[in-house]
């Protein structure tokens, strides 16, 4: 028996979503489980704001996996553009069909017609993120790292956030029957035009607390201790507060975590701890300023 697509209807209170989340390895505070409940029950996209590493994207992804929805996840980068995000023509098939129609003799005036007309059908045509999210129902959106991309793609991506609507000049407008929930993320490297921001429900996604931290350990890593989690998020704490180049997110406490496990550790051994360290921060200067100030050591 195939399970059905749980609908933002099944989802009662921002609690039950928490506890949704929860039951795939995600632990929501209230605040972003309200933000989260709220745009699905809304139909608004979620914009996520915050520092790298905090779980912007691990959100995106664990709603998927509680929808029993597709992740379609369009990853921004500078230069990128309409054509990249939406379609483009499969250029290579289309000279196959070519060929294919020139090997058998097709090459008449009215069947040059007819050629032209079939090389812009639907099967030559690639679809990209933001369309097969429009195709896919139900989907989840990723829209990562907005701030990543230029003012030209915001201002084109809001367009189409407005009404879930995209016009392919060679074979019309394609509308979502059902648009997809969309998450937006972004890591502020820049700041992203009001307009956006407008449309969107906006959370800021701040590092976790003390005690959430050491939960989201034991949660993800079973065989983490007690002790050892609860080491492990005093010295992430402790380094959020020193003023690094990159100050380690949850992402970069979880793989030091599973580095210390994999390496037996049951607590923080200073040395373990100090060999570890890359997995946590990724600037060297970072690493000589954490050694120096003996900032690994606890009790």
């Amino acid at each position: 028996m195939v399970n059905r697509a749980l609908r933002a209807a099944d989802i009662p209170t921002p609690g039950a979503l928490a506890e949704l989340l929860d039951a795939h390895a995600y632990l929501a505070g209230e605040g972003l489980a309200t933000a989260c409940f709220l745009a699905l029950k809304m139909g608004r996209p979620l914009f996520l704001e915050g520092e790298a590493g905090v779980g912007k994207t691990e959100l995106a992804k664990t709603l998927a996996a509680v929808l029993g929805a597709p992740l379609i996840r369009l990853q921004c980068y500078e230069g990128l553009d309409a054509a990249q995000a939406l379609y483009d023509w499969d250029f290579a098939r289309q000279l196959l069909h070519l060929k294919a129609a020139e090997a058998t003799g097709a090459t008449g005036a009215a069947e040059a017609g007819r050629l032209e007309g079939e090389l812009y059908d639907r099967r030559f045509l690639l679809a990209r993120p933001l369309l097969r999210a429009l195709e896919t129902q139900p989907s989840v959106l990723l829209v990562d790292e907005i701030d990543r991309a230029d003012d030209e793609f915001e201002a084109f991506l809001l367009e189409v956030l407005s009404d879930f609507t995209i016009s392919i000049p060679e074979l019309g407008t394609v509308r979502a029957v059902t648009p997809p929930v969309v998450v937006v993320t972004s890591n502020r490297t820049r700041d992203v035009h009001d307009a956006l921001k407008r449309r969107c429900l906006y959370h800021w996604l701040e590092h976790p607390s003390f005690e959430r931290e050491v939960a989201i350990l034991r949660r993800r890593l079973p065989a983490c201790t007690e002790a050892l989690a609860s080491q492990v998020a005093a010295a992430a704490g402790r380094l959020r507060a020193a003023g690094l180049v990159k100050p380690p997110g949850i992402a970069e406490t979880l793989d030091w975590a599973e580095a210390l496990l994999t390496l037996g550790a049951r607590d923080l051994d200073p040395g373990l701890a100090a060999s570890t360290l890359g997995a946590l921060l990724k600037y060297r200067e970072d690493q000589q300023a954490v050694l120096a100030n003996g900032l690994l050591r606890h009790g």
